[in-house]
């Protein structure tokens, strides 16, 4: 089985210099982006796959969630519109030709919101190493859909944040570390220097 890493919602409107949510972004940039950074050009090199999952919305919101207290919150502030900043993957990750851009219209995470199990399984990947963010819904949501889905997962530590920080490292270390091999960036990226 081969290996994809799948980033989350590395985009203009949640993770770049007009953020929805400021506090999340800043959070991000200090640690999980740069590593994220590293860490895609090593898989690449090491022949592993790269999926971009990223969320989309219409002007008007048709098809999209309303259910639930944080959708109205993260559209009021940032465009999210097919081709705009907000839904567009900040350029320091990609894509590159190699890289698979997935977008969702629903929900919180993107095993439920876009074909990412079809593609994963079209590529004969086994295994996913998730970035990104958020440590307080997205990844957890990423993570427990993958392992039902008979994916084991692989979380870097230091590539993923949440907030407050505190509360990030806590869902690692008493949730996600019973479902995920938790390492490092730096641990991955000598291993497939090693062994690709």
């Amino acid at each position: 089985m081969t290996l994809a890493i799948v980033t989350q919602e590395l985009q203009g409107a949640v993770v770049g210099p007009r953020a929805g949510l400021a506090v999340l972004a800043s959070e991000a940039q200090q640690l999980a982006l740069p590593n994220i950074a590293r860490l895609l050009p090593a898989a690449r090199a090491a022949g592993h796959h790269v999926v971009h999952c990223l969320v989309q919305r219409r002007p008007d919101g048709l098809g999209s969630n309303h259910n639930a207290r944080l959708f109205p919150a993260g559209t009021r502030s940032v465009d999210l519109t097919p081709g705009s900043e907000g839904a567009t993957l900040l350029p320091e990750f990609g894509p590159e030709p190699t890289d698979l851009m997935l977008y969702r219209w629903h929900g919180v995470g993107p095993m439920g919101g876009t074909d990412l199990d079809a593609v994963l399984r079209n590529l004969g990947v086994g295994t996913i190493v998730t970035v990104g963010v958020s440590l307080n819904i997205a990844i957890p949501n990423l993570v427990m859909d993958a392992v039902n889905a008979g994916y084991r997962v692989v979380l870097p530590r230091d590539a993923v944040a949440g907030v407050p920080t505190d509360y990030g490292q806590a869902v690692i270390d008493n949730s996600l570390a019973l479902l995920a091999t938790v390492t490092t960036t730096d641990d991955l990226i000598e291993e497939w220097s090693r062994h690709g």
